[in-house]
């Protein structure tokens, strides 16, 4: 049955009244569809600081699809400090969650989305979970989902003749890969932004990234206890 289109909106709100509102829409197949991609700074086209290992090449493309997707979000963002006290909600049909917290954690929350639904071949391994997004994730619940949705990834691919990893031999260099992406995202936003709410939003998704690595190498110890 096809999937209608999703949204998330957040909305921040800054002890002093200011407001800002950032709707996300995926697709059907979990793809952001961004209503302001002809917001293209420099920092966006493919060459500036591109990941080494980048899939695409400027005969696929001419600008980094997830910097064209967080364009608009860098630039509402670029003056502000990372600490700077909100009250974050992520509103979807199905719910609102609410959180009082800081400026970097609500832009983390929000580009965690963007960039793994922007068409990334590296980051398209977290488009699935994009869809079920579960704003302000603990480090643990990031660690169930991220491998929960993997091993599911790895059921699909037994349907589809495909050989399988559920010994997730291969889930740590998909994730090594990851953080290649967010350093090279990193560097692109470091020649946009004056202050350092994006950069450390970027920070923390990275962080994620890095623990899931070393609960695999634990055998993912931390959540055995539930197991049992």
């Amino acid at each position: 049955m096809q999937q209608p289109d999703k949204t998330y909106s957040y909305n921040f709100l800054f002890p002093d009244g200011g407001r800002k509102l950032f709707c996300i829409t995926l697709d059907a197949g979990a793809h952001y569809r961004n209503s302001s991609r002809d917001i293209r700074p420099e920092w966006t086209r493919l060459p500036h600081h591109q990941c080494p290992h980048c899939l695409l090449t400027p005969a696929d493309v001419d600008h980094c699809p997830i910097a064209v997707n967080l364009a608009d979000l860098v630039g509402a963002f670029q003056d502000t400090v990372s600490y700077r006290d909100c009250t974050v909600s992520c509103v979807t049909a199905g719910r609102t969650v609410t959180k009082k917290t800081s400026v970097q954690d609500g832009l983390s929350s929000i580009m965690g989305i963007i960039m793994a639904t922007s068409g990334c071949p590296t980051l398209d391994l977290l488009r699935p979970m994009a869809w079920f997004h579960l704003p302000f994730a603990t480090v643990d619940e990031a660690l169930f989902r991220s491998a929960s949705a993997y091993l599911l990834r790895q059921y699909f691919a037994v349907q589809q003749g495909e050989r399988p990893d559920f010994s997730l031999d291969r889930i740590k260099a998909h994730y090594a890969r990851i953080e290649r992406v967010n350093h090279g995202i990193l560097e692109r936003i470091r020649h946009a932004t004056v202050r350092d709410a994006d950069r450390n939003a970027i920070v923390i998704l990275n962080s994620l990234a890095q623990i899931l690595g070393i609960e695999v190498d634990d055998s993912l110890e931390s959540l055995r206890p539930l197991f049992r």
